[in-house]
């Protein structure tokens, strides 16, 4: 059993980054591997206020204190997606000649709004695993080699409450289109209103409005047509259940959940076709096109099975949470928590 940090500007939330990291968690604890929990804000062990996005920086003392008694400290985006650069730099000091794993879920050239900032830092017995093989190819083309490990996901999701939620949406018997984001600029609501509107469907904007977005939200909603829900009604499992068809119009995602969530929970997926969307896909998954009208039309009339199944089947083998255990145990053999740091580099294996 070893001692493991995980350290990030927040945990234990809804967003993306709490999420994938909880399953981290869950998957260590599992392996017999006490997890202490260190962030700036949210649900966690320790708390560091200087490690939240936006605030001054930790003293380096503080740090070093919650972290003393780690025997390899997990970084969850900190260092990827500096939002807060002094946090950085004295986590950066702190984990010098330490045993540490940079999980990097966004990568700060991949966004225009941080492309000015800093990317990762590598030292030895550091290790860098990527959440998608772009990232990863583009760390190696700046000098530093990862590993890449998918997003996993639960592929017996508990069933939801299909009728209560669309009675409680008052959307009858019309197609119910589930964007299940929040609502900032890169998700692109245009795109997802249009094709409700061509669909003839209710959208249901599942997440809330952020990082400014609110006065250009209200001005399509206000301009458009198209009937609109906002908010959750009930878990995430009844938001999918509840619906026709899952919408991602977003041009941009360092990964983009909803995909693999509309499949373990066999819904169709409307999706614009974003980087590492197009490699979601080549796994062998059917998905539409986002101006695939007429697919979209023909598959709501006619909704076929066998296409969620298979779609299912290839999450299955490689997406499949159930197998994330394993492949973080190999990576922590790789981090010398077992044996010495090893040389393997790219995917780690499917059990």
């Amino acid at each position: 059993m070893a001692r493991l940090a995980v350290v990030s500007f927040r945990l234990g939330g809804t967003d993306g980054v709490s999420i994938e990291a909880a399953k981290w968690v869950a998957a260590l604890e599992s392996l017999g591997h006490d997890v202490t929990l260190v962030a700036g804000e949210g649900e966690v062990d320790v708390r560091v206020p200087g490690l939240a996005i936006g605030a001054p920086a930790p003293a380096r003392a503080e740090l070093e204190a919650a972290l003393a008694d780690a025997d390899l400290v997990i970084v969850e985006n900190l260092a990827s997606l500096p939002l807060n650069p002094g946090a950085r730099d004295v986590l950066y000091e702190v984990l010098a000649g330490r045993r540490a794993i940079f999980h990097h879920h966004d990568l700060a050239w991949q966004r225009p709004t941080t492309a000015h900032l800093e990317g990762p830092r590598d030292a030895p017995h550091w290790r860098h695993v990527t959440i998608n093989d772009l990232s990863r190819r583009e760390l190696a083309s700046r000098g530093i080699r990862a590993t890449t490990l998918h997003n996993s996901f639960d592929c017996d999701p508990p069933p939801g409450d299909r009728d209560g939620v669309r009675a409680r949406l008052n959307v009858g018997d019309r197609p119910l289109a589930l964007l299940a984001t929040r609502a900032i600029a890169r998700k692109n609501v245009a795109g997802a209103l249009s094709l409700a509107r061509d669909l003839d469907a209710v959208l249901w904007l599942l997440g809330p409005s952020e990082d400014g977005y609110e006065a250009e939200l209200d001005a399509l909603l206000s301009h458009s047509r198209v009937s609109v829900r906002r908010g959750p009604q009930g878990s995430i499992h009844d938001a999918y259940a509840a619906c026709d068809l899952v919408v991602l119009s977003s041009t941009w995602e360092g990964f983009g959940n909803p995909v693999l969530e509309s499949v373990t929970h066999r819904r169709p997926l409307a999706l614009y076709p974003y980087p590492v969307a197009r490699e979601i896909a080549r796994h062998g998954f059917t998905f539409f096109d986002l101006a695939d009208r007429d697919g979209l039309r023909t598959y709501l009339g006619a909704p076929e099975e066998g296409l969620l199944a298979r779609n299912l089947a290839i999450a299955r083998r490689h997406f499949n949470v159930a197998h994330l255990p394993a492949r973080l145990d190999a990576l922590l053999t790789e981090s010398s928590i077992t044996s010495p740091l090893g040389s393997h580099r790219g995917h780690l294996p499917v059990p």
